[in-house]
This record gives C-alpha cells, sequence and structure tokens, in this order.
C-alpha cells in the first residue's frame, strides 16, 4: 500500500514560535506550492487530515484536483500538543520546564500538554485502523512534522528518541510503502 505523507506549508507564525495544536494559518502566497505537491501525488487517493486549518486548507485543495473516493479529518493526525507552551517564544519557556524536556521530549508531557510517546501512539492508532482495512488505493495524509516523523520511526523502527533524523520540511511529500 502505497502512502503519501504531507506536512502542511509554511504558517503565519514567526519563527521560534511553539504551536502545536493551536489553528494558525498557512502563509500566502501558497498557490504554487500547492501545485508543486499535487504533482507529486497519483490521480486517484484516499485522503486524510489533520483537522487544523494549516492542514485542512490543503488537503481541501487536493481533494478539489484529483479524484478523491473518500476524504475524513481524524483528530489522531494533529501535531504535538504543547500544553502551557503553545504560542510562546522557544526562548521564553522557562529552562527549567525546556532542559528537561528537551533531553527526554519521548516520555516527558509538556505542561498540560503530552509527550511524544502519546504523539506516537495515536498516530499508531491511526495507522494500524487505516492499513488493516483492504484499501486498494493509494493513501494521501495531510499532517505535521511530528506526525510525519511518528510514522517514518513507525515504518522503520528508528527509535522515537532520534526522530528529529527525519527532517520533514513544509510542504514536503515523503511517499512509503506498507
Amino acid at each position: 500500500m502505497e502512502i503519501y505523507l504531507i506536512r502542511h506549508t509554511e504558517t503565519v507564525c514567526e519563527k521560534g514560535i511553539c504551536y502545536g495544536q493551536t489553528d494558525v494559518n498557512i502563509a500566502e502566497p501558497f498557490e504554487e506550492v500547492f501545485k508543486n505537491i499535487l504533482s507529486q501525488l497519483p490521480s486517484e487517493a484516499v485522503l486524510f487530515s489533520s483537522p487544523l486549518k494549516r492542514c485542512v486548507l490543503l488537503a481541501d485543495y487536493i481533494k478539489n484536483n484529483i479524484k478523491i473516493d473518500s476524504y475524513q479529518k481524524d483528530r489522531r493526525l494533529m501535531e504535538m500538543n504543547f500544553g502551557d507552551w503553545e504560542m510562546v517564544s522557544w526562548n521564553e519557556i522557562p529552562q527549567e520546564q525546556l532542559n528537561p524536556w528537551m533531553e527526554d521530549f519521548v516520555n516527558i508531557k509538556v505542561s498540560n500538554g503530552e509527550s511524544f510517546t502519546e504523539l506516537h501512539e495515536r498516530t499508531k492508532s491511526f495507522l494500524n485502523e487505516k492499513t488493516s482495512k483492504d484499501v486498494l488505493q493509494p493513501i494521501i495524509i495531510v499532517a505535521h512534522a511530528g506526525i510525519i516523523r511518528s510514522i517514518l520511526c513507525h515504518q522503520t523502527s528508528l527509535p522515537l528518541k532520534d526522530a528529529f533524523q527525519n527532517n520533514v520540511d513544509f510542504g514536503e511529500v515523503i511517499r512509503i510503502e506498507v
């Protein structure tokens, strides 16, 4: 089964802002980037998207430009919940909170948020559910860097602590086989 993982395009957030599950918009212009993404996709597919606006705008564009048999938004595809750090500059997060998390982001929960292990568990739940069905068409997933890194770790058996070895650029399309 072919799966196309697509990270949303750049957001309107300034560089260095932690925005996780905050529903921020994408930066304009994005039309050319959307066209480039579309050129890398199959002509027919099943489509899933994070429900956050920065993914839905791209997913809607894809849905309107190729044959989509099914399109669903799934909360399990949302970026990591950064809790109290949402919309805070990484430089402004107190070091006594940030440093332990940076040393073990896999297991340490952000205050009022989640750990990477929790994100990975919901990502695996989504993948197991969607890939266990007899889907004959390719699957397109429009999501976030954290979700895509989690899927790539799952796919390659890369330890979660090494997830950032999976570089995922804005608007990047990554094709995998499962």
